[in-house]
């Protein structure tokens, strides 16, 4: 696929997530479907019902980032917005919590579930990651929740985090990163792309590229894997298109023990 069919395969994707969740009949994503994305918040005193609801990421980036009253916090890639309302909170209403995402649905959901929550300090922009549309030097903590893995182009998006985040900021995200290499014909499956599996980086080619990019102190801390029973759920993913040679149980042995969510650090040196 090339940049622009990756962007527009994802944007496809969670415009539609989004529509369903802008629908009184609809209701949003069925999460109970997807092992990436279930039991992610749970015990946690959400702002926001439907932005629960409408949440489709692989981790919390909230729990683990540390986040102090006044800072400025930049979510990647911030769908319905409800990380973005979790931070609002943690940085109290001296600090601001910016949502960026280049889905217009997504953007009138988050923009939706923020007044539901009656929460101030949150502000959201339309952008891409490789491109984010905010000043050199301008936030505090840079937090994603398992959309870095969508982009077609890492480097650009570490660089661009680099960028954005002030002297001893820090980058704070939930992805999903690979533990060993996948085959090259599954990396083309468009559903495993959108799904957040075949675009991930190896956990190593992360750390190299954080450091590329200019970050320091990188780590990756694995938080959820996946077994085989959970794969077999993900099987809607791969869809009826399956690669010439392939079938869906080679696929399920393919990517057996190959992913796992995880929480990576770094931060930009002062």
């Amino acid at each position: 696929m090339t940049q622009q069919d990756t962007h527009d395969a994802v944007r496809g994707r969670y415009a539609a997530a989004a529509r369903s969740s802008l629908d009184p009949a609809g209701g949003c994503c069925d999460q109970t479907t997807d092992p990436i994305t279930v039991g992610l918040y749970e015990g946690s005193d959400t702002p926001s019902d439907t932005a629960l609801a409408a949440s489709l990421g692989c981790g919390n980036p909230t729990a683990l980032a540390e986040l102090a009253p006044g800072e400025d916090v930049l979510d990647l890639g911030s769908g319905g917005g409800l990380d973005v309302l979790l931070s609002a909170r943690r940085v109290g209403p001296t600090g601001t919590a910016h949502g960026l995402d280049m889905t217009d649905e997504m953007l009138d959901l988050a923009r939706r579930n923020q007044a539901e929550a009656g929460i101030e300090n949150a502000q959201f922009h339309k952008g891409t990651i490789e491109q984010v549309p905010m000043a050199d030097a301008s936030v505090d903590v840079i937090i994603s929740n398992c959309v870095i893995n969508l982009s077609p182009d890492k480097d650009a998006v570490l660089t661009q985090a680099h960028r954005v985040l002030r002297g001893d900021g820090h980058f704070a995200v939930s992805d999903i990163v690979l533990l060993r290499e996948i085959p090259d014909a599954l990396r083309g499956i468009v559903g495993l792309w959108t799904g957040c599996v075949s675009g991930a980086l190896l956990d190593s080619d992360y750390l190299a590229k954080l450091a590329d990019a200019g970050l320091t102190d990188a780590s990756v801390e694995i938080t959820r894997t996946f077994d085989r029973e959970e794969l077999q759920r993900m099987s809607d993913m791969v869809g009826d298109h399956l690669p010439e040679g392939w079938t869906l149980a080679a696929i399920i042995d393919a990517l057996d023990g190959a992913f796992a969510s995880a929480f990576i650090r770094a931060r930009k040196e002062s």
